[in-house]
């Protein structure tokens, strides 16, 4: 089933596996660290922000540490196979990359905040990979919800990347696109907050070293 290598191309509309109608699994409730529900329902007046930097457990990790978030789950975004398992989404036969959700209260923290995080936390150059983790389900992606979160997500874009021209960069390879086109799916509970579960586990996040000048 997995023979042809998406490694480094998405699939066509015809090689994108089926999925399946409804979630083969359940995840926790509540966010251990954080303690609030992962599913919702969330508070009024919140907003989501949803993230693609590589591998999900740092990821995840970098959110729920930041001042503001309310809550944070991994999910798969950004492809077309409906409720994936893991096994496929590695495949590359879905499309979908490796997600974190961060429910923010924007009193606290700023979208833009959230997208320095984002910026800062991996290295936005490197197409199909992040670090040692290779393959489509590891690109870098911003999902807006908004058209601010449009215009802020290429904003800082735009910023960073006169940053990396100076540091000796690429150009960037991030994609920033419709959540409403591209539907959000819970990872697997052995997935959710991780590094909570295993401090010791891998992370393979490694940024640039260079600063996002956001406001």
């Amino acid at each position: 089933m997995f023979l042809t290598d998406f490694t480094h191309r998405l699939p066509t509309p015809e090689e994108v596996l089926p999925g399946r109608s409804e979630p083969m699994f359940t995840i926790p409730e509540r966010h251990p660290v954080l303690g609030t529900p992962l599913l919702g329902p969330y508070p009024e007046g919140f907003e989501i922000a949803e993230f693609a930097l590589g591998c999900f457990w740092g990821a995840e990790r970098r959110f729920w540490r930041t001042e503001g978030v309310w809550t944070t789950l991994t999910g798969f975004q950004g492809g077309g196979t409906p409720h994936p398992i893991s096994e496929e989404v590695a495949s590359g036969r879905t499309g979908h990359a490796e997600t974190v959700r961060a429910v923010f209260d924007p009193a606290r923290v700023s979208y833009r905040a959230l997208l320095r995080v984002f910026w800062e936390g991996h290295d936005p150059t490197q197409g199909m990979r992040q670090g040692n983790d290779v393959g489509t389900h590891c690109r870098s992606l911003v999902f807006h919800r908004s058209a601010a979160q449009r215009e802020a997500a290429e904003e800082t874009r735009d910023a960073y990347q006169k940053v990396l021209d100076a540091g000796g960069y690429g150009p960037v390879t991030t994609e920033i696109l419709p959540a409403a086109d591209f539907p959000f799916y819970p990872a697997e509970a052995r997935h959710q907050q991780y590094l909570h579960h295993r401090p010791r586990g891998y992370c393979g996040l490694g940024g640039t070293g260079l600063a996002c000048p956001v406001d």
